[in-house]
């Protein structure tokens, strides 16, 4: 079985507005990458550590992270980020899951 991909971002918007514009182009590229939000940007409490809380965490998991790859790598996507340009910051990584014989 291969290992899931995620996708974590953290974004900290400064325009409302044209990141509103963003959300469903990126959602769009999202589904068709085979993608599903895990978190899309619920409240973040700091349990341990030297965290800094962010303003807005995103979690995408895909079935592998050349899937999650393909979708940040895609036009589609990258269509998307052209729209977010300026609207926000986001720092973006990707992350091989466990494998999960269930």
């Amino acid at each position: 079985m291969t290992a899931r991909g995620y996708i974590v971002a953290e974004a900290k918007v400064h325009d409302t507005a044209a990141y509103e514009r963003y959300k469903p182009l990126s959602l769009a590229a999202v589904e068709q990458y085979g993608g599903r939000f895990i978190v899309r940007g619920g409240p973040a409490e700091i349990l341990e550590g030297p965290w800094s809380a962010p303003q807005r965490l995103i979690v995408v998991e895909f079935d592998s992270v050349e899937q999650a790859k393909a979708f940040y790598h895609s036009p589609e996507y990258q269509q998307a980020r052209q729209t977010r340009e300026g609207a926000a910051e986001m720092n973006m990584l990707v992350v091989t899951g466990i494998d999960n014989p269930l």
